[in-house]
């Protein structure tokens, strides 16, 4: 996208260099995650950089919106309810497939998403990449180009809305398996708050305690919730001290409701020129004809589980459950980074923050994910190279 830097990390690029790459990502923790490593970051264009944000400021008019609550409870309905939402999700992640339309680059818009993503480890990529390729400093990864200092004050802030370290922790089911776990280590070590199972946690009447290190039990003030419930209802096998449904005296850094109301359930209420054409399946009066042009998606699934790409009359017959899956036109997404070998696609995703008491989320960072197959996304790009996850840089 930007034609000088790529050149730059081309001519600078070997794979003894990627290796040293994965190596010093690895030396933080011990720990090469699990996921692809992009090879390149994506260079995004003044532009492009444009229509981003003003893509996400269309999904974000339409959150603020004063019904949008009203709008989006059936959402709640179809799922778990967690008592005590707040007024606005804490965070929220757009993302958008970079695409071409009528011959055109257009970002369009594939999914939105109010629950955590990648915070602390993004930054820290941006970091492992100059160590490699100096010159990247001339960019950023932040879209109001401020410093890594500031990011993650602003990302401390929200987490943590000014409680006591000790008494905020980060949620997960066994966070030791999980393949995002490399971004949990780097949030206890920028932010410095613990990494706690929700089997780990003891209730005691409305309140919630984990034992630190020492085996003392600490009174939790506030979640970083990072639980996916798709996951928490399979893992039956699971004995929880506490449920979600519990009136808890507990703040919430990114409620579970939001994980609902703002998801794919909002795509077809969403038009405009970044927008998809989107149906709700139980809305859907008549089977196009040329499924080959859409993907069949369930609502409120995570990390493409449940996408089917090629989809059939039959498939969409077979959905028993109309109101939870949504038929989507497919884009065409442009191959744009230019890879030694090819072309690649890339879609990217706009990190944003809503803290307590400001009007609107702040659009912060970036997370980009390279491929050469037919989906987007690390899982469905193996044994390809220059492809995964990686972060855009934008010009200062």
């Amino acid at each position: 996208m930007i034609s000088k830097y790529r050149k730059l990390f081309n001519t600078q690029f070997t794979e003894k260099k990627y290796q040293e790459f994965k190596d010093d990502i690895a030396s933080d923790f011990n720990y090469l995650p699990t996921f692809r490593l992009g090879e390149t970051p994506f260079f995004i264009s003044k532009e492009l950089k444009a229509q981003l944000i003003e893509g996400c400021n269309d999904v974000i008019a339409f959150i603020q919106k004063n019904d949008f609550k009203s709008l989006t409870n059936k959402s709640l309905e179809l799922n778990n309810t967690v008592p005590n939402e707040d007024e606005h999700t804490t965070f929220l992640a757009i993302d958008f497939g970079i695409c071409e339309e009528d011959g055109v680059l257009i970002p369009k818009l594939i999914e939105v998403q109010g629950f955590p993503s990648l915070y602390n480890y993004q930054m820290h990529l941006y970091e492992k990449f100059k160590n490699h390729y100096p010159f990247l400093n001339e960019l950023t990864p932040f879209i109001n180009a401020i410093e890594p200092q500031e990011y993650l004050t602003i990302l401390e802030e929200a987490i943590c809305n000014h409680h006591p370290k000790e008494n905020v922790i980060l949620l997960e089911i066994e966070p030791e398996k999980q393949n995002t776990k490399i971004d949990f280590y780097y949030c206890k070590r920028d932010i410095g708050i613990p990494i706690v199972c929700v089997t780990e946690l003891i209730k005691k009447g409305k309140q919630l305690f984990y034992k630190n290190a020492t085996g003392n039990e600490i009174l939790v003030k506030r979640i970083y919730n990072r639980v996916i419930f798709d996951e928490l209802d399979l893992r039956t096998d699971l004995r929880l001290n506490f449920s979600f449904s519990d009136d808890l005296d507990v703040e919430w850094a990114g409620h579970p409701n939001w994980f609902f109301r703002i998801s794919k359930f909002i795509l077809p209420f969403l038009k405009g020129k970044y927008c998809i054409e989107t149906t709700l399946l139980s809305d859907l009066a008549v089977i196009p004809q040329d499924l080959e042009n859409y993907v069949l998606k369930p609502l409120f699934s995570f990390s493409g589980t449940g996408v089917i790409f090629h989809v059939t009359k039959k498939d969409i017959e077979a959905v028993v459950d109309k109101e939870l899956y949504i038929l989507q036109k497919k884009v065409n997404y442009l191959p744009i980074v230019h890879a030694p070998e090819g072309k690649v696609k890339a879609e990217v995703r706009i990190l944003c923050v809503w803290k307590k008491g400001d009007a609107a989320p702040t659009l912060l960072c970036n997370l980009v994910r390279l491929s050469r197959g037919e989906m987007i996304g690390v899982k469905f790009n193996k044994d390809k190279d220059w492809v995964g996850g990686t972060l855009g840089l934008f010009e200062r």
